[in-house]
């Protein structure tokens, strides 16, 4: 199991660093990507996670399928519906936020159980390479964009409780 190391773990402090990209499809690589997936899978209210989460100092984030269909409302509706996959974005770069910002809900599968209001784009757009070395483009608005922000503040050494006001502990209640 691939621990998610929390808050006050000097990797989460760190600017991460640009993977080369004749490296991406390294087992080294791979492995890393591989190992961010399983800890995201392992966290049933996880939408994203960003190397630095696992202690690897890379300029990486994956996207959980699960985002898309939380974002779109079909995932409690009905959980049939097969997740999407996930999405990997390697030295991603934000091009491009929308001036009109929105207070909006967050945590952080590293800073657990803080809940606090960040203000974010409501729209942002991203330029990564995926997993296979190919580069790409993609707009998104709401959770998307909002997930595009956090992600990438990881890569920075930015944490959400930098940014976040009105920060509350919510731990899961034990059943």
């Amino acid at each position: 199991m691939v621990a998610i190391v929390q808050n006050g773990h000097k990797t989460l402090r760190e600017k991460a660093k640009e993977v080369p990209i004749h490296e991406i499809e390294s087992k080294k690589i791979q492995k890393v990507i591989l190992d961010m997936k399983k800890a995201l899978l392992s966290q049933d209210d996880g939408v994203a996670i960003a190397a630095p989460q696992i202690g690897e100092s890379l300029r990486i984030f994956v996207v959980s399928g699960r985002a898309f269909d939380i974002g779109t409302g079909d995932y409690e509706e009905n959980k049939s519906i097969p997740i999407a996959d996930d999405i990997v974005f390697i030295n991603p770069v934000i091009t491009k936020l929308s001036r009109d910002k929105e207070e909006m809900d967050e945590g952080c599968l590293s800073v657990r159980y803080l809940y606090g209001k960040v203000k974010r784009s409501k729209k942002a757009s991203i330029e990564a390479y995926d997993e296979n070395g190919k580069k790409f483009k993609r707009g998104a608005s709401g959770l998307l964009a909002q997930i595009f922000q956090h992600e990438t503040d990881h890569l920075d050494a930015v944490l959400f409780i930098d940014k976040a006001k009105d920060i509350v502990n919510l731990p899961p209640k034990n059943d």
